[in-house]
């Protein structure tokens, strides 16, 4: 339907309404009768209107491959094409009764001598809808225009159906004229039928005869004084007792104002389709009604004879209406509409419509199309021809027309719509279909046959059409054949328990000789064919005879099938040809079956033995117990010989008759029965008594395991390893179903949106850059599958996703849609609704904005369907076995957000009193938050949303969003990249995302504010508003740790130092920030969404998350585009401000150096301190001029400080980002031990330390004293590091109010528990450790915490406290075993090779993990850039080596560990690497005299 400019539905119409503008007023205001048919006659004239080139257009479309876009495309096209001819239209009196296809049809009923004005109006409605609308020009080349034909005369309204679906005809030679005088015009004409010209004011047109065909050409109308065409229409208006005349009311129809009308209600509601009626009923909005989804289409047309009287054709329709309804609606569907053209007679059946979706839609419509045929037939004695063709393939299912008149149109817009009609032509008398219906509908393929191709009209490329021969009985018996086979390259992953319960029952019929059933039962995907494919080749290699079958649906209704088939293939009859079948079957029976008794097997293996004197004298009964008998018999022989296995695959399709017979093998003949299952079928009586028998093994197939199934994706994708957006876009769209990995695996591939790069090619030109970092990020992480062993020489590779595809966005593979669509139709209409808005948020969203996305919903009534939602494991409570704080998540940060909690607290506690009654009765938990529960169910409900009602739910989650996307309250609110609002208020103010009342990103007064909590409130606390007034010089080491102390033990909320509220940033990052970038990606937002993806990469780093980062900023890069090779030729696709663009450097500096890029990291932080205008100089002079200028001259070109607020924040955020990128830099410089590289880390302290203390914030001056601390100790300035250490903690009394000043507290503690670990001072550094780890673990602050435990366990490890090593390792191990952190399990297994050297027997971990972890990362970039901590390891393996007398393997690892001595500093790891070196040497040097 038309939105955009248009007014909308009102959301408060009432029902009659509703419907009312579903129909044409002549079923609104018509008089009912009792007879049917109903037939009425009236005067009137019909307009009709035919859009031509759309089917063209369809076509050339459907030869783009992009269906789903294309859809979006057409429909969008059409909806607003058709609605504007609607509206002028209704302008102009008229009554649409139908918009079938591209064809609009209207009427104007009037009296016979009121015809000729009528005719005038309808002429001059004609001209102007050409003028304006005549011609569209599409984008793709194609036109629509517009046809035009007029009739007028005497019009016959028949109304067919029962008491529960009425369908509304128009017949009668007008009708036919006004058809025939659309197809006479061409492109932009009108055309009357030679009666409506008769009946006009001839005078009054200008036209053109066209007198071959009894037709008119309209080609203007004459200008007649006095006529006036106002006056003219004033006057017709007194004939059109319909037509809207009041200038208050808003509709264009009186059939939308009426009076509610339960009658009236109760007749409308028979012409509407049960689907749409569901949600009417429900109160979905209008615009929530339209999806793309796939349908198979039945059409159905009759002709009949031309001598066949009026009334005798309607009841032959009835007739036919009523069994075409009732066999369609018995299969799944539903008779969408009866059309009328000359003496045929059109019905349109639609599969698959909204809440009919079923697996086996097209084997339903082909038997039942095929069931309708023989009936009208033999049936309808008038009928001369009746054809029927089906098609399957998406198409448009909403609501065309405009808002005062619309339909609901299942099957307007799609090529296979303009296929289904032109096949009916094409293949007159026949039951055909499209090569789709015949592949999906899974029928054997005897019961069809290929038809020749043929031209269809505005069809390029129809495809193989079929006729449908009906079902019938095969007259061979089925093959052997098992629905996958083996895959010799890939392992069977994760059915470990499945295998072994197959190897007991084989060891149970071996040992026992007693016949043992396994009968596996999973859901559709589970990895049951593969499971069987698998023990078919296990018991192959062992020596058994294994006889396979895979079983359809169609076999179930064959008596006796599967036995008849799985004794052909043990006879060996199944392969051979028909002329020998006979004599091979002869050879097998000699010996073990009499030869009188052959005869027996005629029927079942369709041989020709002669008929024996015994068996004549058999009856019926005794002939099959004589069957069964022998086949028993001959089993049991074989058996002897050798172990005999049967395979059925699908089970749940075999007969009864097949399941009594195996019942009784069983228990007779020693045999093992393999079957596998689909819970949700049915199982007959005799299968049941199978599945109880003690011999029988029931076996239920889990889904797989997480590992399992990413290793299973490795294998799939031909690598190693995959990146965490592809494992999470795996996970979430998987649930363990390794079909649906296997399907989403290969469309990956056939999309081709992943890049592969092999593992052991370097590319060192290449690591200098952004664009190519993703291939060296992916050669850093953790492999899931282990690397081939190096004498297999194959090549390895790792993937990465391309950096300008959004996995989130990638459209489902068609067949996995089906399966997910299906499911949802099962839901009832509201759930269906709530999951559909549900997708749009994402695969996690917050109850409070699903509810702002379904209008007219309370809380009571979204709490009870979500729960049902829950308890069918649609949906998942998010994170349930987390304990989170029971304050809802979704709370923007405000200036007195206590006052203000404690007001809406005491107003609030009357009104939430059934709120929490409603929580107990449905038994929620405190968190708001949920998440899908079931496979592909969210992205294929996301993909039903036509394009533009998208666009218009993700702006409304946008909206509802901006203002959450701040940090916590307990952060005290902001930015994540500080001040970053003040930078682009002006840009996303004028950022209006869509025609919507509601700008995106205006922020509020509230905002601002925000900032000043973080950095006013520590200044204005009464005991610190003066820094002077504390005496900083008396503060001491002990006085700062004596502190620590007391705070840590206090519990009171104002004093205590761990009793604030926690932090809440990552379900901000995960419920916020990251789906607001994705909202403003869908709907074109590439500015706003820029802005975002820096607060989610800021966010990430924050949490420790450093690949989470790279990825937001990978998007964040595709946004900006290709960089030039000449800087001033750049230019961004998205507008940013300068301050962006350095934020943007200052987080891929960051993200590169903790992976490792170091050169590349440098680069970007130099180039990001450029856009903030503090150049950091290249060369060794320019360190030596900018030190000078920072020592002497810093202090006296400080700027003025401004009154201006927003001036003062901007200068703020530049200081901080200023502050970051030298704090990275100096680090950087750092790693190398050249005495360049330590002028440029001391220049880089030293002006962080100035830029620190002119942004005056206490915390980042402590932390800048705490880097130029680091610095100096690893440089070995012992005096510089405790004087920048001590006045650290002079500083740090201003730290304790904000947890900015706490993650410093954490940091100073460290520091103080490294310094005594240097000291000597073991049992002091082990106390700080454990308080620092304390507070760490308080902020969620993983890379802190790591770092605190490898000084905890160095202090525990030289104080010889084993078991605490032991007990700092499993701590260390829980912290860094669930991320991808290399560095970080480096550093575990230093430690643990420490432990494994002197730890006196305590095993953390066994020597040949940690080998295994250095011998396939070594080389990672992350690694080679740590040269402190792999000089610690190399040196270990060397002693390791040593002490097993294996001196080649040691002076292999030591000769690693001297090429690394001389790039290594004092710092923690360094020390200890060096120890370890010398201890290698001196093990050398004893080893010498040997």
């Amino acid at each position: 339907m038309a939105t955009g400019e248009r007014e909308a539905a009102p959301p408060l119409w009432p029902a009659e309404a509703r419907l009312a503008a579903l129909l044409p007023d002549l079923l609104v205001f018509r008089k009912p009768r009792l007879s049917e048919p109903e037939l009425a006659t009236a005067e009137g004239v019909l307009l009709g209107v035919h859009v031509t080139g759309f089917t063209a257009l369809m076509d050339r479309f459907s030869l783009t491959c992009k269906s789903e876009h294309d859809m979006d495309k057409l429909a969008h096209i059409f909806s607003y094409y058709i609605s504007d001819i609607v509206e002028h239209v209704l302008c102009f009196g008229g009554d649409i009764l139908n918009i079938t296809g591209n064809v609009l049809l209207a009427l104007w009923t009037v009296e016979q001598k009121q015809l000729s004005d009528i005719i005038t109006l309808v002429a001059r409605c004609s001209l102007e809808i050409q003028e304006k609308f005549g011609i569209y020009h599409t984008r793709e080349g194609q036109d629509l225009q517009l046809k035009i034909g007029l009739s007028a005369g005497r019009i016959s309204q028949v109304i067919v159906g029962d008491e529960q679906r009425q369908y509304l005809l128009v017949i009668g030679r007008d009708v036919d004229d006004v058809q025939l005088a659309q197809r006479l015009a061409q492109a932009n004409e009108i055309v009357l039928s030679w009666n409506c010209w008769k009946l006009c004011e001839q005078y009054m047109f200008e036209v053109e005869i066209m007198r071959e065909d009894e037709a008119v050409k309209l080609r203007d109308m004459r200008i007649i004084d006095p006529f006036d065409f106002d006056e003219h229409f004033d006057k017709c208006l007194d004939y059109l007792p319909h037509y809207r005349t009041s200038a208050v009311s808003e509709t264009l129809r009186t059939a939308l104002e009426l009076d509610p009308d339960s009658a009236l209600e109760q007749t409308l509601r028979k012409h509407i389709m049960k689907s749409l009626l569901k949600k009417i009923d429900e109160g979905h909005p209008v615009e929530y009604v339209s999806e793309f989804r796939t349908v198979t289409m039945v059409l159905v047309s009759l002709e009949f004879h031309k001598t066949a009287w009026m009334l005798h054709l309607c009841r032959l329709i009835q007739e036919a209406a009523l069994y075409i309804s009732t066999v369609i609606e018995k299969g799944g569907g539903q008779l969408s509409r009866i059309f009328m053209f000359e003496k045929r007679c059109m019905f349109l059946c639609v599969f698959g419509l909204p809440g009919d979706k079923k697996p086996d839609e097209c084997a339903q419509a082909l038997e039942s199309s095929f069931s309708i045929f023989s009936f009208c037939w033999e049936n309808l004695a008038e009928t001369k021809l009746v054809s029927i063709s089906i098609t399957n393939g998406p198409v448009f299912c909403g609501v065309v027309g405009a808002v005062a008149r619309h339909e609901y149109t299942d099957t307007v817009i799609g090529p296979k719509v303009s296929l289904v009609a032109r096949m009916i032509t094409a293949y007159p008398g026949l039951v055909s279909c499209d090569e789709v219906t015949y592949l999906r509908s899974m029928l054997p393929a005897y019961n069809f046959k290929k038809l020749p191709e043929k031209m269809m009209k505005n069809i390029s490329n129809p495809g193989k059409i079929y006729e449908y021969l009906g079902h019938g009985r095969s007259i061979m018996f089925g093959k052997r054949h098992l629905a996958r086979e083996r895959n010799k390259n890939h392992p069977l992953l994760g059915r470990e328990k499945e295998l072994e319960a197959f190897r007991m029952a084989q060891q149970g019929c071996l040992y026992q000789k007693k016949g043992q059933a396994v009968l596996y039962e999973g859901g559709k995907g589970y990895g049951k064919s593969q499971l069987l494919a698998e023990i078919n080749f296990l018991a192959q290699k062992e020596g058994h005879r294994v006889l396979p079958l895979k079983l359809k649906e169609a076999d179930s209704k064959q008596c006796f099938y599967a036995i008849q088939t799985l004794m052909a293939i043990f006879f060996e009859i199944d392969t051979c040809p028909a002329y020998c079948r006979q004599e091979c079957l002869q050879r097998q029976l000699r010996g073990m079956v009499e030869e009188p008794f052959h005869c027996l097997f005629n029927n079942l293996f369709f041989v020709k033995f002669p008929l024996s004197f015994r068996v004549s004298r058999m009856d019926d009964l005794v002939r099959q117990r004589k069957v069964k008998a022998c086949f028993i018999q001959v089993l049991q022989e074989a058996a002897r010989e050798m172990p005999l296995i049967f395979l059925i695959d699908e089970a749940q399709y075999m007969d009864a008759a097949s399941w009594e017979f195996l019942g009784t093998l069983l228990s007779s003949v020693p045999i093992i029965m393999v079957m596998t299952l689909t819970p949700t079928y049915t199982l007959c009586g005799w299968a049941q008594h199978f599945l109880q028998s003690p011999r029988a093994i029931f076996v239920p197939i889990s889904k797989l395991a997480t590992t399992s199934l990413l290793r299973m994706a490795c294998w799939e994708l031909g690598v190693v390893s995959i990146p965490q957006e592809l494992q999470i876009y795996l996970l979430r769209r998987c649930f363990g179903n390794p079909l649906y990995c296997e399907v989403l695996c290969q469309d990956l591939l056939s999309k081709d949106i992943l890049l592969f790069h092999d593992l052991q090619k370097e590319e060192e030109e290449e690591k200098s850059k952004w664009e190519t970092l993703s291939a060296n990020v992916m050669k850093s992480t953790m492999y899931s599958i282990s690397p081939a062993s190096p004498e297999e020489h194959k090549k390895l590779y790792v993937c990465t996703v391309k950096d300008d595809v959004n996995l989130d966005t990638v459209l489902l593979p068609p067949s996995l849609k089906e399966i997910a669509v299906n499911q949802l139709d099962q839901l009832s209409p509201e759930e269906q609704l709530l999951v559909k808005c549900a997708a749009i948020i994402g695969h996690s969203f917050h109850i409070d904005l699903l509810q702002h996305l379904l209008p007219g919903w309370d809380k009571n009534k979204l709490l009870q369907v979500l729960r049902a939602l829950v308890d069918i494991h649609v949906l998942r409570w998010f994170n349930k076995s987390q304990k989170l704080s029971t304050e809802p998540i979704l709370v923007p940060s405000s200036i007195n957000i206590t006052n203000q909690t404690k007001e809406k607290k005491k107003k609030s506690d009357a009104g939430s009193g059934s709120f929490l009654r409603l929580q107990e009765e449905l038994s929620l938990p405190q968190t708001e938050v949920l998440e899908f529960g079931m496979p592909l169910l969210r992205e294929a409900a996301w993909e039903l949303w036509p394009k533009e009602q998208q666009i218009a739910l993700h702006l409304e989650c946008a909206c509802f969003l901006r203002d959450l996307a701040c940090r916590c309250g307990s952060c005290h609110g902001g930015d994540f990249v500080p001040f970053h609002r003040f930078f682009i208020i002006i840009q996303l103010s004028a950022h209006i995302l869509s025609p919507h009342p509601v700008k995106l990103f205006v922020l509020s007064e509230g905002w601002y504010c925000e900032e000043k909590i973080a950095f006013s409130s520590i200044q204005n606390h009464p005991e610190l508003r003066k820094p002077s007034q504390v005496n900083i010089a008396e503060r001491t080491e002990e006085e700062f740790l004596d502190q620590v102390s007391r705070k840590l033990s206090q519990t009171s909320p104002e004093k205590g130092l761990l009793t604030m509220k926690p932090c809440h940033c990552e379900e901000i990052l995960k419920l916020v920030l990251s789906p607001l970038t994705q909202h403003c990606l869908v709907i074109g937002e590439t500015t706003c969404a820029f802005y975002y993806l820096l607060e989610a990469a800021a966010a990430s780093l924050d949490l420790s998350d450093n690949y989470m980062a790279f990825f937001y900023l990978r998007k964040a890069s595709s946004l900006l585009g290709q960089r030039s090779a000449f800087s001033f030729l750049r230019k961004h696709k998205v507008k940013i401000c300068r301050f962006e663009e350095a934020t943007f450097c200052c987080l891929r500096s960051e993200v590169c150096f903790n992976m490792g890029q170091i050169t590349l990291a440098k680069k970007l932080a130099r180039q990001a301190l450029r856009l903030l205008k503090r150049n950091f100089p290249w060369t060794w002079f320019g360190v030596l001029f900018q030190t000078f200028l920072e020592k002497y001259w810093h202090s006296c070109s400080l700027s003025q400080p401004t009154s201006n607020p927003s001036e003062i924040k901007k200068k703020l955020a530049v200081l901080q980002q200023q502050v970051h990128c030298l704090s990275l830099l100096w680090q950087l410089y750092n790693l190398e031990a050249t005495a360049s590289s330590r002028r440029f880390a001391c220049l880089a302290t030293l002006m962080q330390k100035n830029s620190a203390e002119e942004f005056a914030s206490e915390a980042q001056i402590v932390s800048t004293y705490l880097d130029l601390s680091q610095l100096s100790q690893n440089m070995g300035n012992r005096e510089k590091w405790l004087h920048c250490e001590q006045i650290a903690i002079q500083k740090s009394t201003l730290c304790w109010f904000s947890r900015e000043g706490l993650l410093t507290t954490a940091q100073l503690m460290q520091a103080l528990a490294y310094t005594k670990l240097c000291l000597g001072h073991l049992d002091f550094s082990i106390k700080l450790g454990f308080q620092a780890h304390e507070i760490c673990r308080y902020l969620k602050k993983p890379a802190l915490e790591n770092l605190v435990l490898s000084v905890l366990f160095r202090s525990a490890f030289l104080k010889k406290k084993f078991d605490l090593c032991v007990h700092v390792l499993e701590s260390q191990w829980a912290l860094i075993s669930q991320g991808h952190d290399v560095l970080g399990l480096a550093c575990f297994y230093s430690a643990c090779l420490d432990l494994l050297l002197y730890g006196k027997g305590l095993l953390c971990r066994p020597f040949s993990e940690c080998l295994q972890f250095i011998e396939h990362y070594e080389h990672s970039c992350v690694l080679t850039s740590q040269s402190n901590v792999m000089l610690g390891i190399y040196s270990s393996l060397a002693m390791w080596f040593a002490q097993d007398a294996q001196w080649d393997l040691f002076e292999h690892h030591l000769s690693k560990a001297c090429q690394l001595v001389k790039r290594t500093n004092a710092s923690l790891f360094g020390s200890h690497g060096f120890v370890r070196f010398l201890e290698c040497h001196v093990l050398m040097l004893q080893k010498m005299p040997e």
